[in-house]
């Protein structure tokens, strides 16, 4: 993209998150029916999600109708376009139905097959992070500034985060362990929050799978323009979902990935 190009796009980078927070800020903490996706499990989907991805959706083919979208909520339209806008309008739904703020709404955009430009919005705390891949920011509570990941080169000096260790099959459960044992700290529960914390510099590393394309690519152009890696457990692309590393050290981020890169393949 052009400098213009990616400006104009990041302003409605924007648009889109002030669409999203409308509808999800005035569902959070209230009654509303939960919904649940998944036979067999449970996998919660509220009024909420619904809502904020069809305020998106509606942006985007009123401005840009020949891109193409893939939603968490609503599927895919023209996902072979050149710019294709990734959405996951409410990442973390189960911190969201039980009132904790880790919750937020992800948009991304996918150019030419790569992550171009990548925002999170957390309406109730009032912060933004998103980043182009060559530059992040951030804008809350604690005013404006770029953002910029810290040094940690040793596990053992390292915090890390994940969602839960149940994302992780058996198989790939020993390998999480062995690291989180040799880890200085390692926390639980932050979705799509533990990598902005990554892009933030707060902490160093979020190891999780099973994920989706809408759960990390809006997140990769975040961490990366803060100066972090992204990528999966063998160290290519992670913008599918899968398993996912990002590190915001790429000293750190290779070091994980010899411990990683022994795990199986997925079957």
């Amino acid at each position: 993209m052009t400098q213009q190009n990616t400006k104009d796009l990041t302003e409605f980078l924007h648009q889109l998150a002030d669409a999203a927070d409308k509808e999800t800020l005035k569902h959070f903490r209230s009654a509303y029916e939960v919904d649940n996706k998944l036979e067999g499990g449970f996998d919660p989907v509220t009024i909420a999600d619904k809502a904020a991805e069809e305020a998106i959706r509606a942006l985007i083919a009123a401005h840009y109708p020949d891109h193409g979208i893939i939603g968490e909520e609503h599927g895919r339209v023209q996902d072979t376009a050149e710019n294709v806008w990734v959405l996951d309008p409410v990442d973390g739904t189960r911190a969201f139905i039980t009132g904790i703020p880790l919750w937020g709404s992800l948009v991304g955009l996918r150019t030419n097959g790569e992550p171009a430009l990548g925002m999170l919005s957390q309406p109730y705390n009032a912060e933004r992070y998103w980043g182009t891949g060559e530059a992040s920011w951030y804008r809350g509570p604690l005013g404006s500034r770029k953002l910029s990941t810290r040094a940690c080169e040793d596990i053992s000096s390292a915090i890390m985060m994940t969602t839960t260790p149940a994302l992780f099959t058996t198989t790939e459960r020993p390998y999480f362990d062995a690291i989180e044992e040799e880890a200085r700290l390692i926390r639980y529960g932050t979705d799509c929050y533990g990598y902005a914390m990554v892009a933030a510099g707060q902490c160093d590393a979020v190891i999780e799978s099973g994920l989706q394309i809408y759960d990390i690519l809006p997140l990769i152009p975040i961490i990366e323009g803060a100066g972090g890696v992204v990528t999966n457990w063998t160290g290519g692309k992670a913008s599918e979902g899968g398993r996912v590393l990002a590190s915001g050290d790429p000293r750190l981020h290779d070091k994980l990935l010899k411990r990683l890169s022994d795990v199986p393949p997925e079957a």
